[in-house]
């Protein structure tokens, strides 16, 4: 007969937050990006990934072309993955503010991150917020811009947002994005090509 017991550290119903990773891509004009998808433990639960080129014309300005690119990047990502996060974290090095105010609008939370020591542009759209130092022992102050709004004080995305800070599982993930597509694609990330 089995020991009736319960999982102390049952994150299930927090849900999913994907991080979005966009990176130029090196081998040819254009741009790769992943969507990886993870409890509030940090487990793997779907890595979507694609690319997009871009045509080396003089008809786009720089900016536009760029731009362009993200979005249809992006959308292609958030079409392709089959299970709905509860929110959605991505660099804002990497993220234009204009991807997520201008071009695609979600129903689930959007927060570009940055750190403290970043130069980051951002959109009168979008609302700030700073998370302090984490039990992970993270470096710098995280700043959050999202949009629309911030996850409400005790709101399952409110809550998966705090364990994942809890669990040093703001920015690591990321990492094993970028992991993900070197595999799938085979070259190692320069950072020089970032966008």
């Amino acid at each position: 007969m089995p020991i009736p017991f319960r999982d102390q550290d049952d994150v299930e119903e927090l849900g999913v937050a994907a991080y979005l990773r966009l990176e130029a891509d090196a081998e040819r004009p254009g741009y790769r990006g992943a969507l990886f998808q993870i409890n509030a433990r940090g487990e793997p639960v779907e890595f979507t990934y694609n690319r997009v080129g871009t045509p080396s014309s003089f008809l786009w300005r720089p900016g536009d072309l760029r731009r362009s690119a993200l979005k249809k990047l992006t959308a292609s990502l958030l079409a392709t993955c089959s299970r709905a996060p509860r929110l959605i974290l991505c660099l804002a090095a990497q993220a234009p503010s204009e991807l997520f105010s201008q071009d695609i609008r979600l129903s689930v939370p959007v927060a570009r991150l940055a750190i403290a020591e970043e130069t980051t542009g951002f959109s009168t759209l979008e609302t700030h917020e700073t998370l302090e130092l984490d039990a992970a022992g993270e470096e710098a102050p995280v700043h959050l811009l999202w949009f629309p709004t911030p996850p409400a004080a005790n709101s399952p995305e409110r809550r998966l947002l705090q364990e994942l800070h809890r669990r040093g599982l703001l920015h690591e993930p990321f990492e094993r994005a970028g992991v993900g597509l070197h595999e799938v694609y085979g070259e190692p990330d320069d950072p020089a090509t970032r966008p």
